[in-house]
């Protein structure tokens, strides 16, 4: 399955997601909501506090924003994301996003605003009046039910501060005291002060007449007249996607008393997980709409200016390795076997290789390794491990001979090209693309036919060591090949005298091919004709290795 690549994906289609999605379309980005048209203010009639959107509908109001995302070229689908993971490497993404109906999608950078969940108190009949007149902020509901009779259900320490509250919006409020804690005499003195009645009896369930709430019933059977009640819901945020993300909540405390969970994060929204941001109800559970979607700007900002670091990095990388080093501008390098690369101080391998097929629209020439299509003609297709892919070649002449491709490289940005070129030959169905920087991990999986070829790197390799977990990747009667270069192209005058190629015979000893567990089929030198950079033909010595393990 071919992954589409977004510079962002949003989880989360309120407020805060659909505010971040704005502001990054608006900088060019592109960028992917997945909402699952739950929102927590569903129930609502409208949404207040929101300057020039007071009392609108909520699903007016996400209408709105909808329509101004897509308006800047963001996508919006409507379904539920049941898996976040980071693919690995040195930057701080990409993250592969998992949707339930099985469809996954690729992101450099992720927002998660994802909201929270009301828990409310076991009251029978509470929860189908939630968000009517069963109420929770007198900002989103006080002026609608002003001058009404309110009652105030304890659920926790912070009742009395709830019900002191509330009597700003009314003088006829009812303290229920429920299972809530009882209040100590200068508690009880505030509350007579302000004229709030008190309950002590533990409620039993709420009545309803045809207009809605009318009262609330004891234990005893008695019913005090009730038009609006408000309860203090736990607020817990939505957590399903943080520990596949490397993320945990923690507890969010008011006045010394735990109110619910939340994400942490700095101002921006910045989690503790390079490249994950949170942004409304998920890091701050008290925000309203208007407050949620300043947080989405406010993290969306943030996630482009990251981008722009990234990508600025990768640009001076790039810059640097087509021989644009302002500390070294006439020397030779220590270039890799395709080319004569140096790797300028402090420039990771990811930057490198980012930085390297940035430089042009193609390095390779999108045509398949002359010694893979001698080799592995006629063998049956199966599984297949592609090491070190790049542009992908191998990887869909294989797929185009029905081979199922695990393709890998370090490169996010020859992975990108790669997939298109799969979707171009109508191979994407074949072929899954992986990030790995084959120095810190490696595929997982057992494969029918395993590929390693030219892993030359001028940026250190562990080459023997990856060669050996690509030979453990093989299943019994399964096939390893191996290609690489004897030496440097025909073209390099002066080449490094420091750098050692391996031969054939020290490959053989170093993956232990020579054992009883091995058969070598093909194990030969040869020399084919390539362009040097500036276009002269020119040769290159390579050598090519063909081992099947035996069963």
């Amino acid at each position: 399955m071919v992954d589409t690549k977004y510079d962002v994906v949003i989880v989360g289609g309120g407020a805060a997601g659909l505010s971040g999605a704005l502001t990054l379309g608006r900088a060019r980005r592109k960028v992917l909501v997945v909402d699952a048209g739950r929102p927590r203010n569903a129930p609502a009639q409208g949404v207040h506090t929101f300057l020039t959107r007071e009392g609108v509908p909520p699903h007016e109001l996400l209408a709105i924003g909808r329509e101004e995302v897509t308006g800047y070229g963001g996508e919006i689908v409507t379904g539920t994301v049941v898996a976040a993971e980071r693919l690995g490497g040195e930057e701080p993404g990409p993250f592969r996003v998992t949707l339930a109906d099985g469809s996954t999608v690729v992101a450099e950078r992720l927002l998660l605003a994802t909201g929270l969940v009301d828990e409310l108190p076991d009251v029978p009949g509470l929860a189908e009046r939630w968000g009517k007149d069963v109420l929770h902020c007198p900002y989103c509901h006080g002026w609608e039910v002003r001058d009404r009779a309110i009652g105030v259900l304890s659920t926790g320490p912070l009742g009395v501060h709830q019900a002191l509250l509330w009597r700003q919006w009314s003088e006829r409020v009812t303290f229920f005291l429920h299972d809530g804690p009882r209040p100590d005499d200068e508690q009880r003195e505030k509350l007579a002060a302000r004229g709030v009645t008190v309950v002590e009896e533990r409620v039993a369930g709420l009545e309803n007449g045809e207009g809605g709430l009318t009262g609330v019933r004891l234990d005893g059977g008695r019913v005090v007249a009730c038009e609006a009640l408000a309860v203090g819901t736990r607020l817990s945020v939505r957590a399903d996607l943080l520990p596949g993300l490397g993320l945990e909540t923690a507890e969010l405390v008011m006045a010394g008393h735990v109110i619910g969970t939340h994400v942490p994060a700095d101002a921006t929204g910045a989690t503790g997980v390079p490249g994950v941001w949170v942004a409304g109800n998920a890091v701050n559970v008290t925000d309203q709409v208007i407050a949620a979607a300043a947080g989405g700007v406010r993290a969306g900002a943030a996630i482009n200016a990251d981008l722009i670091e990234q990508e600025t990095r990768r640009a001076v990388a790039a810059r640097r390795a087509a021989g644009h080093d302002p500390k070294n501008q006439h020397g030779h390098g220590h270039g890799h076997g395709h080319s004569g690369f140096e790797v300028p101080e402090g420039v990771t391998a990811e930057e490198f290789w980012d930085g390297r097929y940035g430089e042009q629209d193609r390095i390779w020439s999108g045509a398949p390794n002359v010694a893979l299509v001698r080799e592995v003609t006629g063998l049956p297709p199966g599984r297949a491990l592609d090491l070190g892919c790049g542009e992908g070649a191998d990887a869909v002449w294989l797929a185009q001979r029905g081979w199922r491709v695990t393709a890998a490289d370090i490169s996010q940005v020859a992975l990108d090209r790669a997939a298109e070129e799969a979707e171009r030959a109508g191979v994407a169905d074949r072929i899954e693309w992986r990030r790995h920087d084959l120095a810190t991990s490696f595929p997982d999986g057992s494969y029918d036919l395993v590929s390693a070829s030219y892993l030359h790197s001028p940026v250190q390799l562990p080459r023997e060591e990856v060669l050996r977990k690509a030979a453990a990747a093989v299943v019994p009667g399964g096939t390893l090949l191996i290609t690489g270069h004897l030496g440097w192209p025909s073209w390099m005058e002066q080449p490094p005298v420091e750098v050692a190629f391996p031969t054939p015979g020290d490959v053989l000893d170093a993956v232990e091919l020579t054992g009883p567990g091995w058969e070598v089929l093909t194990c030969e030198e040869f020399t084919r004709e390539r362009s040097a950079p500036d276009g002269t033909p020119g040769t290159h010595a390579d050598y090519v290795i063909r081992a099947r393990r035996r069963p």
